[in-house]
C-alpha cells in the first residue's frame, strides 16, 4: 500500500520546444478529489508561448516525418518501456489529482503503454498500394503524415486519451500539440518525459495549459495544424469543429455517449448483474463507454434491479489509496452536483432509489454508487450523459422496444447485449446505430480495434488501422513510363 502523505506531487510546466518552461503565472490550482486539499498549480501559457508552441511543432514536424519508420516505432517501444519501468511512481501521483484507485491507475498506465506497443508495430504497415492502370502510365497510392496535431484530452483518462494520440501521430510521422485537462496534468506531464527520455527530437510533442478559448482558437485556427483531435464532451466537440471547418482543418472527435444495456429474458439476471457492477462503477462511472441505460425485459427485471442493486451496494466506496476500496471519489464538486441533479430529477419523475442516491461524508468528492428503478423516459438521466456512478433501469416488454429505446438518442458510441438467443443477439448487435457493441460481456475497444461514435458521439475512429486515416493524408502519383 502507498502511503499518501509520502507522496510529493511534482511542479507542472509546459513543454515546448523539448524543454519544460515553468516560470509562468498560474491559471488554476490542482485538487485532490479525496479531501479537497490543493496539491499544486497549472501554469497558463501566453499567447507569445502558444505561438512558439506552433513554431516548434512545424520544425519537430519537418524532423520527425523524415524519420525512418523504423526509427519511430523503436522510439515508441523504448517510450513504452520506460512507461512501465515508471508505472509505481506514476500511480500515487495519478490517483492523487484524479481520485480513482491504485489498482485502476496501474490499470490504465498499463493500457497506454499497450497503445504505443501495437502503434510501434503497425506504424511499419501503412501501406500503399498500385493501381492498375494501362501503360505507359502506372498510378501508386501513398500515405503522408497529415502534419502537427493540435489535440485536446479529457481529466478521467489524463493517461490512456493522451497515449492514443500521442502514440498514433508519433507512429505516423506527425508532430503534436496536446492541451491536456488542467484537473490532472501531473500524469500527462510525467507520461510526456518518458518521450523524452526516450530520445524524442524536440518541437515532435509539445504539452501546453491556458484559457481554453484562447488555447483552441490560437492552436485550431493556426496555419500550422493539419488535424484537429478531442475527446471530451459534444458541446466542445461541436465548438472545435466549428473552430477548425473555418481552415478546412480536418477534425478527429470521440465524444459523449449513454450506452444502453439491452437484457433479454433468457440471461441469468445474477450473472449479467455482477458483470455489470464491475464494469460500470469502475473510475466511478466517469467515462465514456460506461452503461447508461439498463433496458430489461418484464420477465426478469425485478430480479435484476434486486440483484445489481445487491452488487453495487457491496461496493466499498473510499480513497484511492485504500487497497479495500473498490472505487473512489468523483473527479470534481461539478460532478457531485451532476449526480445529485440527476437522482432528484428522476426521483420526482417516479423513479425509485433502491441503494444509493446520495453524497457520502461531508469531505471528497464522494457519492455512493446507485441503483435507481423504473426510471421514466423523460427523466433527464435517460438522455443526457450521466459520468457517474448511477445506473438507472428500465422495464421493457421485448427487445424490439429495448432496441427502439437503444437507438432513441443523438448519442451513439457504445451498447451492450446480453442474450442466450444467437439469432437474437446477432440482430441487435447490427441494429444498434453506435460504434461498437459487446455481446453478453462488458468491454470496450483497446489499441487494435477502431473505437468512436455514430452521429453526436464523434467523427473518425481511434485505434486500429482505421486509426491512420485521419493521422495520413493520401497521395496519388501518376508516372508515365518512357524516356522524356
Amino acid at each position: 500500500m502507498t502511503d499518501k502523505s509520502s507522496v510529493t506531487y511534482p511542479r507542472i510546466g509546459l513543454l515546448i520546444d523539448g524543454e519544460w518552461i515553468y516560470d509562468r503565472p498560474t491559471l488554476c490550482e490542482v485538487e485532490n478529489p479525496s479531501d479537497e486539499a490543493i496539491i499544486g498549480t497549472v501554469p497558463k501559457a501566453s499567447p507569445q508561448d502558444l505561438q512558439a508552441a506552433l513554431a516548434a511543432a512545424e520544425r519537430g514536424f519537418q524532423t520527425w516525418r523524415r524519420t525512418p519508420t523504423s526509427q519511430r516505432a523503436a522510439l515508441l517501444r523504448r517510450a513504452a518501456a520506460l512507461v512501465r519501468e515508471r508505472a509505481a511512481e506514476i500511480a500515487p501521483i495519478f490517483t492523487l489529482e484524479q481520485g480513482k484507485t491504485v489498482q485502476e491507475s496501474l490499470g490504465e498506465i498499463e493500457r497506454s503503454a499497450t497503445f504505443l506497443d501495437w502503434d510501434a508495430e503497425e506504424a511499419i504497415r501503412i501501406y500503399g498500394r498500385v493501381v492498375p492502370t494501362d501503360p505507359p502510365v502506372q498510378q501508386t497510392v501513398i500515405r503522408e503524415p497529415i502534419g502537427p496535431v493540435a489535440a485536446f484530452t479529457p481529466w478521467n483518462v489524463p493517461m490512456s486519451a493522451p497515449s492514443r494520440k500521442i502514440s498514433a501521430a508519433l507512429a505516423s510521422g506527425c508532430s503534436i500539440i496536446l492541451k491536456p485537462a488542467e484537473e490532472t496534468p501531473a500524469t500527462t506531464c510525467l507520461f510526456a518525459q518518458c518521450f523524452l527520455d526516450a530520445g524524442l527530437p524536440p518541437g515532435v510533442l509539445n504539452i501546453v495549459f491556458g484559457d481554453p478559448d484562447e488555447v483552441s482558437r490560437t492552436l485550431v485556427q493556426s496555419p500550422v495544424t493539419r488535424l484537429v483531435t478531442l475527446t471530451g464532451s459534444i458541446h466542445v466537440g461541436k465548438h472545435l469543429t466549428r473552430l477548425a471547418a473555418d481552415t478546412m482543418t480536418p477534425v478527429l472527435m470521440e465524444l459523449g455517449g449513454h450506452a444502453p444495456v439491452l437484457v433479454d429474458r433468457d440471461v441469468n439476471p445474477a450473472e449479467v448483474a455482477r458483470l455489470a457492477s464491475q464494469w460500470k462503477y469502475r473510475m466511478a462511472g466517469q467515462f465514456c463507454s460506461a452503461p447508461s441505460r439498463y433496458l430489461v425485459h418484464e420477465a426478469l427485471y425485478e430480479d435484476f434491479v434486486d440483484a445489481l442493486a445487491r452488487e453495487t451496494a457491496a461496493i466499498k466506496v473510499g480513497d484511492g489509496f485504500d487497497p479495500e476500496s473498490r472505487m473512489g471519489p468523483l473527479a470534481n464538486r461539478r460532478r457531485l452536483a451532476a449526480m445529485e441533479d440527476f437522482v432528484a430529477d428522476a426521483v420526482e419523475k417516479g423513479a425509485r432509489v433502491i441503494t444509493g442516491g446520495s453524497r457520502i461524508g461531508n469531505c471528497g468528492w464522494f457519492f455512493a454508487p446507485t441503483v435507481l428503478a423504473d426510471v421514466p423516459l423523460d427523466a433527464r438521466i435517460m438522455s443526457e450523459e450521466i459520468f457517474g456512478p448511477i445506473s438507472p433501469c428500465m422495464k421493457v416488454g421485448s427487445m424490439d422496444e429495448a432496441l427502439e429505446i437503444g437507438n432513441s438518442l443523438e448519442m451513439g458510441l457504445a451498447a451492450f447485449v446480453f442474450s442466450n438467443e444467437s439469432e437474437t443477439a446477432d440482430r441487435l448487435a447490427h441494429e444498434l446505430q453506435v460504434g461498437s457493441v459487446a455481446v453478453n460481456t462488458f468491454t470496450s475497444p483497446g489499441a487494435d480495434a477502431p473505437f468512436g461514435g455514430y452521429r453526436q458521439s464523434g467523427i473518425g475512429r481511434e485505434g486500429g488501422p482505421e486509426m491512420y486515416h485521419s493521422y495520413t493524408v493520401a497521395k496519388t502519383i501518376a508516372e508515365r513510363r518512357v524516356r522524356v
